[in-house]
């Protein structure tokens, strides 16, 4: 169960997507319900009113749950995910294991506390997501990574003199995410080092972005793309050098661990989700804020020999705990443990 899936665009409606294209591959009987208004599909419940701008509503329960009769409840949940609270209240009598794909801040644990009460298994995406929910709760709370099909990121990447180091960036272009931040980066590097940079999402942060970029005279090495289909992001990050994920609340980094597994540097912030999986000078650099981001930038770009060592170590290996068959056993194991 989850607030939001398809056809909304996001790390969580890929997640529960994905995962449950990987648990029926595997024999399980799967049936995804959301609030999220949208087109029919198999194997979907879609509950509640279609209202303006596809948001996530949902509607009761109580007869999806008799109609269904599940053995275990998987909940997906934000940070406000109204569908999701309205689930863990009414299927209280279910085994359920509540997957958090945010990081918490202020009294939302209050919230949770009274949902749970005990009874629910608590997941999440990271240990820097796991830290304040057991604060919160004071329940174990198991960390099992979002999974990723690590196949069509691992292509081999021509190397090709393109002059200046191309910096990606991927992701909503959200408050949350940082995007200006992202920007501010950029101009601390620029006005360091010769780089290119390119932007690829979209969202509400997107028409100040623009603005940002030709008043400070970055339009003409910052290109922004918009919204790119899965394809196209992996051809826009064959042919970048470095990676730049600068939200200090990712709860986990979905676009940080294809551009990992496609070979490149990651820049990101240690307190992150990102940090699980991208090690200082193993997997790219991190730091503590903006300066240090724009720093770790500059380093990889004028030290080629650090920023080929990594990226060939990228390319080389893979995060096994973030592969679907790794976490479809971890997940499998929580089920059981919820009942």
């Amino acid at each position: 169960m989850s607030d939001c899936y398809l056809p909304r665009l996001g790390g969580i409606e890929v997640q529960v997507d994905e995962l449950a294209a990987v648990q029926r591959a595997a024999g399980h009987d799967v049936r995804v319900v959301t609030g999220t208004p949208g087109p029919p599909r198999d194997g979907l419940v879609r509950v509640g009113p279609r209202v303006p701008w596809a948001l996530p509503l949902g509607g009761p329960l109580d007869a999806v749950l008799r109609d269904f009769a599940p053995d275990v409840l998987h909940v997906h949940a934000g940070v406000v995910s109204p569908f999701a609270w309205r689930a863990l209240a009414t299927c209280r009598d279910v085994p359920s294991v509540v997957t958090v794909h945010s990081l918490w801040a202020g009294p939302i644990g209050a919230v949770y506390r009274r949902l749970i009460g005990g009874g629910a298994t608590v997941s999440t995406v990271s240990e820097a997501a796991a830290r304040p929910i057991r604060r919160a709760l004071d329940v174990p709370v198991h960390v099992v990574p979002n999974g990723i099909d690590t196949a069509p990121w691992k292509e081999v990447r021509p190397w090709l003199p393109t002059g200046a180091v191309l910096v990606a960036a991927v992701g909503r272009l959200a408050p949350r995410k940082e995007p200006f931040t992202l920007l501010r980066v950029l101009r601390d590097a620029g006005r360091r080092v010769p780089i290119r940079a390119v932007v690829v999402g979209d969202g509400p942060a997107a028409p100040a972005m623009r603005r940002y970029l030709r008043y400070h005279r970055m339009d003409g090495w910052v290109r922004m793309t918009g919204r790119l289909e899965r394809a196209e992001v992996r051809e826009v990050l064959a042919s970048a050098d470095v990676f730049v994920a600068p939200a200090r609340r990712e709860s986990f980094g979905l676009a940080a661990l294809e551009a990992r597994l496609a070979g490149l540097p990651v820049v990101a912030h240690e307190g992150s989700g990102v940090a699980d999986f991208v090690r200082p000078e193993k997997e790219g650099l991190l730091g503590s804020c903006a300066a240090d981001l724009a720093d770790a930038l500059v380093r990889l770009v004028g030290d080629a020999e650090l920023r080929h060592a990594i990226a060939a170590h990228n390319e080389a290996t893979e995060p096994e705990r973030c592969t679907w068959p790794s976490v479809l056993t971890a997940f499998e194991k929580l089920y059981e443990l919820s009942r």
